[in-house]
């Protein structure tokens, strides 16, 4: 853990969509960190309480199903547990299905977080003294809002926002409801906008953790277009540590971009992975995986390039990504190999039968 990640540790956060991929990961670390956390999470086809296993029992993870859009639930956990932070991972945010269906990516990302920014800053202006200096609210974003780069150019914290999709649309609308309540009310907020995300529970509708899935099933593996769309590419774990290190010593009011300095094609990614599969689990008829890449008709108002400068978090927090990206891709590989079981129960749908019974 970076030394500005140390300088202020909170005692007791609420986390927002910490079932989810990034956050789940988050919830995972803060409490092996000795976090209390408390989770709200909807549990949306995307929340995943087999993420959360490991915490079972744990009496610094508190699991609350919800939705952050439930004023008087939000107002009810911040009243009882007297959060030090809290961090707003809740999202839909899949850009194929906020092309399908947009109105829920409104509801949640736009309507839900104005809620609970309303609840946020009524609980910190009743918070006294050094609680309420020290209290951040942080937003977890994503550079899709910047829109689409060209062949040179890195999204910096002063891009103007042009967002093509319903979902980074509404995770724009988001941004500047954050931005707002800092300048208007002086809540004391965080932004973070990360690059394209990798690593372990990943939901197997991703780019990563669908080739897995699919190559390994025998199955053809869909690459939008020519592949040659360019993501920059952030383990998890990274990001992670960034926002704990932003939660830290970032500066009220500020945002900071957050990316993995690892740049790739997606038709790269693909092969790369297939490339992984083919070492560690090789196809009984001896052919390569790459074979079974097959091209499909591109995303409507498919981004050409996404590729973040991360100098600010660097030069003023001493972050960087620890891992390459061929250390995270190797790794997560290995990840989805070990946990075959994770990834069945999501792909047949049993992961959400056991939600029945959950108690608030």
């Amino acid at each position: 853990m970076s030394a500005s990640a140390q300088a202020r540790p909170a005692s007791t956060w609420l986390v927002t969509g910490g079932a989810g991929f990034i956050g789940g990961n988050f919830v995972l670390e803060a409490v092996a960190r000795g976090v209390r956390v408390i989770n709200l999470d909807a549990l949306t086809y995307a929340g995943n309480l087999d993420t959360l296993a490991a915490l079972q029992g744990n009496p610094d993870h508190v699991f609350v199903h919800g939705d952050i859009g439930d004023r008087a639930l939000v107002d009810r956990l911040l009243a009882e547990h007297r959060p030090d932070a809290i961090l707003n991972f809740a999202a839909e945010s899949h850009v194929d299905r906020s092309i399908d269906g947009p109105a829920a990516f409104i509801q949640t990302n736009v309507v839900g977080t104005l809620a609970l920014l309303e609840a946020a800053r009524d609980y910190w202006k009743a918070v006294d003294g050094e609680r309420r200096e020290a209290f951040r609210f942080l937003h977890v974003s994503t550079d899709e809002v910047y829109g689409s780069l060209g062949d040179t150019g890195l999204f910096t914290e002063t891009t103007p926002y042009a967002p093509n999709s319903p979902y980074s649309a509404s995770k724009a609308a988001s941004d500047h409801l954050v931005r707002a309540f800092h300048h208007t009310y002086g809540l004391p907020v965080l932004t973070t906008n990360c690059s394209n995300n990798y690593g372990p529970y990943h939901f197997p509708e991703k780019l990563i953790p669908l080739v897995i899935a699919k190559a390994l099933a025998g199955e053809p593996l869909p690459v939008y277009g020519d592949g040659r769309q360019v993501r920059d590419w952030l383990y998890v774990s990274d990001h992670c540590e960034a926002i704990r290190t932003v939660l830290a010593g970032g500066r009220a009011g500020q945002t900071y971009n957050i990316g993995g300095n690892a740049e790739q094609q997606n038709i790269q990614v693909v092969r790369a992975v297939c490339a992984l599969l083919d070492e560690r689990r090789p196809r009984a008829d001896g052919r390569p995986r790459e074979s079974q890449i097959t091209h499909v008709a591109d995303r409507p108002g498919h981004d050409r390039r996404y590729a973040i400068d991360a100098s600010r978090i660097r030069d003023e927090l001493g972050w960087e990504p620890a891992y390459t990206f061929e250390q995270g891709l190797a790794a997560t590989v290995d990840w989805y190999l070990d946990n075959q079981d994770w990834v069945r129960r999501v792909l047949d749908g049993s992961y959400r039968l056991e939600r029945i019974g959950i108690a608030v």
